[in-house]
């Protein structure tokens, strides 16, 4: 493209900044980035590719929050973030190769799981306060739901935060809150490699992706000051609300 619409960019930068918000504390905020990356004119490979940008830069705010407020697990991270990795650097391959969002069942599926489990059973997905955690090793179905989370996230990012929350929250036992802080550390860890790869691969518009950026790092800055003041029973159907939310807008594109 030769030149970009002021009013196109303003409009990126707001979508930004309401999925920087969303993907802090829920997930899905990509279904609202990547369709208005399309409208800006780029293909839908080059689009998941430059929306890395602004998941990258709104991860590093909101990691940096989640700590600063005492939320994150530090000693939690070494153990999750190895099947995290593992898969994010295979999805972000495939992507760059097979461009296409051929994993769009695996997406609507999963959150459509996730929005049951928190209307039917919400202890299974936000664990009474005092429930001990586990440990990656001594869980080999959220050992690979980790992997799975990072491959899925690699390949399309859309979706993602629901993925891993059901491995962290649902199959690690944390707390809504201390799993979004975890689910932010393997999203910076797979969208890291993830960007290398599509930098690579010449699949990243810059000022797209900083526009984009701008707006989500002021949405997660905002959000995290938000979550680690809310009860987590608002947590939970605020996250019950973004699956279907999520739902319906992966239904869209």
């Amino acid at each position: 493209m030769d030149h970009y619409e002021p009013l196109i960019l303003v409009l990126l930068c707001l979508a930004g900044f309401v999925a920087g918000g969303i993907n802090t504390i829920a997930g899905g905020g990509s279904n609202l980035t990547l369709p208005m990356l399309m409208i800006l004119g780029l293909p839908a490979d080059v689009a998941n590719g430059t929306n890395r940008v602004g998941v990258f830069l709104q991860c590093v705010v909101s990691v940096a929050g989640y700590d600063r407020y005492n939320s994150l697990d530090r000693a939690a991270i070494k153990p999750i973030l190895v099947p995290a990795l593992l898969g994010g650097g295979s999805g972000a391959l495939l992507a760059a190769l097979l461009p296409g969002l051929v994993l769009k069942p695996l997406l609507l599926g999963s959150i459509l799981g996730m929005s049951l489990i928190i209307l039917f059973k919400p202890g299974a997905i936000a664990p009474p306060p005092g429930t001990p955690t586990i440990a990656p090793k001594q869980s080999p179905a959220a050992w690979l739901g980790l992997f799975g989370a990072g491959f899925y996230g690699g390949f399309v990012q859309a979706g993602v935060g629901f993925i891993l929350l059901a491995a962290l929250a649902g199959g690690l036992r944390y707390d809504l809150l201390r799993a979004n802080a975890l689910k932010t550390v393997c999203a910076l860890a797979f969208t890291s490699i993830a960007l290398i790869i599509f930098i690579l691969f010449d699949l990243v518009w810059w000022i797209p992706g900083l526009v984009l950026a701008a707006g989500s790092m002021l949405g997660a800055y905002i959000a995290v000051r938000v979550a680690v003041k809310l009860p987590q029973v608002y947590l939970k159907w605020f996250l019950f609300a973004m699956t279907v939310v999520s739902c319906l807008a992966s239904l869209l594109y």
